[in-house]
């Protein structure tokens, strides 16, 4: 990639996959890109210099390696919310709604505390489903969300309007159109 490449440029899309009509934007090619994955992280970071963060949630799966690389730059602790079985331990659970059908999410019931403030992570925002449930997650267990962050936004799947219609600020760093 030339010096001056955005993240946008280290992202590949795969056509119609998983299904015919979709345009998979994968990200794992920004994260075998060292310079890119670098870039990601530190930009994804920025607009939060000089805020207090307690925790980084990151959503499945994805997620997890962002929000790994957020936390240890932060030097907080890193809480992973996984699909439903996949915890040990004691945990709280919320479903959402997914394109055809539910599912559903969890996080360890001790995972955060009253008052912490907590900074969500994901790859990429379509409908916000399951940053929605990862939200009630946080809030029901007294997390408070400064923000939620995401390296690709799909702005037509309304996603974007959904968290910030929660009350939730969102922060990305590219968009995609289509789906």
């Amino acid at each position: 990639m030339p010096k001056s490449a955005d993240v946008k440029d280290y992202i590949r899309t795969i056509v119609d996959f998983p299904h015919e009509g979709i345009m998979f934007r994968d990200v794992t090619t920004l994260f075998a890109d060292p310079r890119g994955f670098r870039m990601a992280i530190d930009q994804m970071l920025h607009p939060y210099a000089g805020t207090r963060i307690d925790k980084v949630v990151g959503l499945e799966a994805r997620g997890f390696i962002l929000g790994g690389a957020i936390a240890h730059q932060l030097s907080v602790g890193f809480v992973p919310i996984r699909k439903k079985g996949k915890l040990p331990g004691t945990t709280i659970s919320q479903d959402y709604k997914l394109e055809y059908g539910e599912a559903i999410v969890e996080i360890h019931d001790d995972a955060i505390q009253p008052g912490e403030q907590v900074l969500v992570v994901d790859d990429l925002l379509a409908t916000g489903g399951t940053a929605e449930a990862g939200i009630k997650l946080i809030e029901r267990l007294g997390g408070e969300i400064i923000s939620c962050s995401f390296i690709i936004d799909l702005p037509e799947l309304g996603g974007r309007k959904k968290l910030e219609a929660m009350g939730m600020d969102v922060s990305v760093l590219c968009e995609f159109e289509g789906l």
